[in-house]
């Protein structure tokens, strides 16, 4: 009994110590951006503190990087980048797991090895491919890019899912009448659900977080986004941490709202795709 209290504890500790670690810093981003300039310089745990929102207002009307433009824009591509490849991994999952297609080792097996290629390999292929096609500098080039990059871990993730769903059901629709695409959308995409969010959710994050494939493929200044548009609030001579700061929570809030609103199925999602 002692043995598992004393289990209990330490790993109780070491769940506060990883939470320290992750809350420490996104607190004094947060301190930063509610204080002034000549108060952050002190450090931002000095008390007594002077809060004030300036720093949001500046950033989010920032004269030659306004957030407001990059919070839209953010959106015009994660919406897309998220959508696309979440039901095109839905049915690609499906095809993998219920049918018995040739050569399905290997084609595991390739999309096993695209996990692991970083992205700054495939940058300079990927500009010039995008160039041939005229697609550089927009935004369905950003889009195609996310999805395409997004498409093997979300098959595999849900691949891992769908063996832990029960078969009979799909049966017992067959027997009703139901076709495939029946069986797919009325019975197994809507018990697809937790996974489903569980892959929104990081392709939102994911997608929303990135500023490599964004830097390559964005040039326009009306187009840039959220990330881009950060580094280009700093002074040639002089920084703003304050500035900076604000503009870094300002992009925390989309991530941070999706994972509120799908946070029911989340952790399900997560569960059940890792389980197998």
């Amino acid at each position: 009994m002692k043995g598992k209290r004393w289990s209990a504890l330490i790993v109780s500790l070491l769940a506060f110590l990883v939470g320290l670690v992750w809350i420490v810093p996104f607190m004094g981003v947060l301190m930063s951006a509610l204080r002034p300039q000549e108060e952050i310089l002190y450090g931002w745990w000095n008390l007594p503190a002077t809060f004030s929102f300036d720093n949001f207002v500046n950033a989010w009307n920032h004269p030659t990087a306004p957030l407001s433009q990059g919070v839209k824009n953010s959106l015009l591509v994660v919406i897309p980048s998220t959508l696309i490849p979440v039901f095109i991994g839905a049915l690609g999952a499906y095809g993998l797991e219920r049918f018995r297609l040739p050569g399905r080792g290997p084609i595991l097996m390739v999309i096993a090895l695209l996990l692991a290629i970083p992205q700054q390999m495939v940058a300079v292929p990927l500009f010039r491919f995008l160039n041939s096609l005229g697609l550089l500098d927009t935004y369905t080039g950003l889009v195609l890019a996310h999805s395409a990059w997004a498409l093997p871990w979300i098959i595999f993730f849900l691949r891992g899912y769908l063996t832990s769903l029960p078969r009979e059901l799909e049966e017992a629709a067959a027997i009703d009448g139901a076709n495939r695409y029946q069986t797919f959308f009325r019975i197994v995409l809507p018990l697809m659900t937790p996974a489903l969010a569980s892959v929104s959710a990081l392709q939102v994050t994911w997608t929303w977080n990135d500023f490599f494939l964004a830097l390559v493929l964005i040039f326009d200044p009306d187009k840039l986004v959220a990330t881009q548009r950060i580094p280009l609030m700093r002074g040639q001579y002089h920084v703003d941490w304050g500035l900076l700061s604000a503009g870094a929570v300002i992009t925390m809030i989309v991530p941070i709202l999706v994972f509120l609103l799908l946070q029911r199925y989340y952790i399900r999602g997560l569960i059940g795709g890792a389980a197998k």
